[in-house]
């Protein structure tokens, strides 16, 4: 469509023609509206590199995202030009971890960004990660860090415990292979039922049953694997992502009363969490029921409860998948942390579950996980940061207030200057060779996984707990290897890491 076709244009032409103006008055006014103000948001970050089309449109940012590529390609950007990149007219991206958590730290004037708006599970309502009210975010926060730190929720450990104890009863049943029997699993389907049924457990006190039927309850797993790379391309585009969850539209989303997908998920959420409001229900000394105790409503309640599994289940469900697979393609690495575990064993000073204290003193363990979180940081999306009023310098440019600043994950848990010349590759050893100050800078960089200050995910313990207990457990009983050595899994990035086709083997160890 040309400039001049525009419907806007239209109107104005034929405003101004009412009025007797020329046709250069109304090529005046028609550049006035369209032209200008690119021109404008253009000039004003023209002094940060990046692609050229992403500079004047979100097209590239978009296109970028619905290929599943984003993360790799803004590593390429930071490589080339520099910490700071351009990637929209008015969105950056960083590979400085300073400049992060500049951006995050609890007194920071720096905002969430427009983006955020996107990940409004409820159109009516923001949610603990949506919120970019800092005042109210504080407030609702404040709720519920008790209940995810685990001092009031003393049943966290035993019902990661039940859950693992589940998902071994399942390989049991279904997927143990012999020499004569040949039953391949997929593990990052797997992974995702184990980490959907922890999660909900702890978040209203009961699995949704995913290891127990071994499928794909309610196709959450397949609708919200369509969805999320719309929420993140939404996230682009803010404006378009409010306009879907305006009134006018809101009824073409996801709702309890559905019978499948998100809608259904939904409603057996807050079912569950409604229970809890009930006249004659029982506190309970759990997640909820602490979140509760601090002052959360059930509408409140019921969001959290929503937020909880599909933030919580997606991202660990890539670290547990990472993790697994970068073992069973380094053999020497699967040798040595087998040892470890072997050699835990003989001594006994590991239970049988594992307990996450016992976990945190096996060191070879502990630097596998280290590596596979920073080799493939669980979420992959920007989390861009807004820029406060009068602007702020940042990596030496002035970048005026109300830009948009994310992060570059890859660039930044793959650099040469933090984790040496071999960053790309994954060696849990670094982890146990640095110089105190080495490990002490990887580990600083390393946690932002879980990012800092006023908005570190709150549910770190809880991952943590799951990683330190749930290798142990796989491998002290089985052997695992992948069934197609050449193409061991489909992996792409949808704001999260998704892994197709994680085929693998598992027999009994001995066996």
């Amino acid at each position: 469509m040309a400039l001049t076709d525009h419907p806007a244009a239209a109107l104005i032409a034929r405003a101004l023609e009412a009025t007797g103006a020329t046709a250069a008055t109304v090529f005046v006014a028609v550049v006035a509206l369209f032209v200008l103000p690119t021109i404008i948001q253009w000039y004003r970050l023209s002094h940060v590199p990046g692609p050229k089309l992403a500079a004047i449109s979100k097209y590239w940012q978009v296109r970028e995202s619905i290929k599943g590529t984003l993360p790799q390609v803004l590593k390429e950007l930071n490589d080339k030009h520099g910490p700071l990149v351009r990637i929209g007219p008015n969105d950056l991206v960083t590979s400085d971890p300073d400049v992060l958590r500049k951006m995050m730290a609890v007194r920071s004037p720096y905002t969430r960004g427009p983006w955020y708006e996107a990940w409004r599970l409820n159109p009516t309502r923001d949610n603990l990660f949506s919120m970019r009210d800092e005042v109210g975010h504080t407030a609702l926060r404040n709720k519920m860090v008790a209940g995810y730190s685990g001092k009031e929720n003393l049943s966290m450990e035993s019902t990661i415990e039940t859950e693992i104890a589940r998902l071994i009863d399942l390989i049991e049943r279904k997927y143990i292979s012999t020499p004569k029997d040949y039953r391949p699993m997929d593990f990052g389907e797997k992974a995702q039922y184990f980490t959907l049924d922890v999660i909900s457990n702890l978040a209203f006190g009961e699995p949704l049953g995913y290891l127990e039927k071994d499928e794909d309850v309610y196709d959450y797993i397949k609708i919200t694997t369509a969805s999320i790379p719309a929420m993140l391309t939404l996230g682009s585009i803010p404006t378009l992502a409010n306009i879907i969850q305006s009134r006018f539209l809101r009824w073409l989303l996801p709702k309890e009363t559905d019978k499948i997908g998100f809608g259904a998920f939904i409603g057996v959420t807050n079912h569950a969490v409604a229970a809890r409001f009930a006249p004659n229900a029982v506190p309970q000394q759990d997640m909820l029921g602490s979140f509760i105790r601090h002052g959360l409503n059930l509408e409140e309640a019921q969001g959290e409860a929503v937020l909880q599994i599909v933030a919580g289940s997606d991202t660990s469900a890539s670290t547990i998948r990472a993790f697994m697979l970068n073992i069973c393609t380094h053999p020497p690495v699967y040798q040595k942390l087998q040892q470890e575990i072997d050699e835990a064993v003989a001594k006994g000073i590991i239970s049988s579950p594992i307990k996450d204290a016992e976990a945190r003193q096996l060191p070879y363990l502990q630097a596998v996980i280290r590596e596979a979180i920073r080799i493939l940081p669980p979420a992959g999306g920007a989390f861009f940061k807004q820029v406060p009023p009068g602007g702020d310098v940042i990596c030496g440019k002035f970048i005026p207030g109300g830009t948009q600043i994310g992060s570059s994950p890859l660039a930044i848990h793959h650099s040469k200057n933090t984790f040496g010349e071999d960053a790309e590759t994954f060696r849990p050893e670094r982890w146990l060779d640095a110089d105190e100050d080495q490990l002490e800078k990887m580990k600083a960089t390393a946690d932002l996984v879980f990012h800092y200050g006023k908005w570190q995910c709150p549910g770190k313990t809880v991952a943590l707990m799951e990683f330190n207990k749930i290798f142990v457990e796989l491998l002290r009983r089985y052997e695992w290897s992948v069934i197609n050595p050449f193409n061991a899994a489909r992996v792409n990035n949808a704001g999260v890491w998704m892994f197709d086709d994680f085929w693998v083997r598992v027999t009994r160890r001995g066996q």
